[in-house]
């Protein structure tokens, strides 16, 4: 993270006035930045948020051995802080990461919050990203009575002349200034472009990715 970044960082949350518990400890939940699943939740105090602060990297304070730990050090799964809130009450914290390695629980899953009635299940993120998990299991998975398993095994020809179709559809409901037509076909588009990204092994990430930079 370069310097102006950092300060923006340190600016943005005052550590003196956060509302630590009686062990001094605040709650961090951690998500990733761009599709904002939940990765984790550690404990943090003021030296351990001031470290998040400094570096840019998590830094939480560990209970059961009295000391701090830099999430990743041995792993190599760092997280790269890129937003701090606290919530209204001052007493936890949200933290926006990149998460190197895209793992962040110890059992080498991606979120600690991947279990579910006991099965191992990705964990949610936002509507596009659970449907994108949906389109690549399609993908890799093929089930002949599936539409979207069609679209892919169309291959280019037939996904491009959905989108295209999906496009024009997108521009009329536009024009006739209908709200519910214009969701439901920027739905299809979106829908459809999805499908396009799996067929070519491009991640939705990388899509966010470079949103985040030209917001930037």
């Amino acid at each position: 993270m370069s310097s102006p970044e950092l300060h923006l960082l340190q600016s943005a949350i005052p550590v003196e006035k956060i509302r630590y518990d009686d062990q001094g400890l605040v709650p961090a939940i951690v998500q990733d930045y761009l599709d904002g699943t939940v990765l984790m939740m550690a404990w943090m105090n003021q030296e351990s948020l001031q470290k998040t602060l400094e570096t840019g990297e998590t830094w939480f304070w560990s209970r059961s051995r009295q000391e701090f730990w830099h999430k990743g050090a041995t792993s190599g799964h760092i997280q790269k802080v890129q937003t701090i809130r606290y919530d209204c009450d001052s007493d936890a914290l949200l933290i926006g990461v990149e998460q190197l390695g895209d793992i962040a629980c110890h059992t080498g899953e991606r979120s600690c919050f991947h279990q579910v009635d006991g099965k191992v299940t990705p964990p949610p993120g936002d509507m596009l990203s659970q449907l994108f998990q949906v389109i690549c299991d399609r993908r890799d998975h093929p089930n002949e009575s599936s539409y979207t398993c069609k679209l892919l095994a169309g291959g280019d020809n037939k996904i491009l002349k959905k989108i295209g179709e999906e496009s024009a559809e997108v521009v009329m409901a536009c024009k006739d200034d209908d709200a519910d037509a214009i969701a439901g076909e920027v739905a299809d588009l979106f829908y459809h472009t999805l499908v396009a990204l799996a067929h070519h092994q491009v991640d939705l990430k990388a899509v966010y990715r470079k949103l985040q930079e030209r917001r930037k």
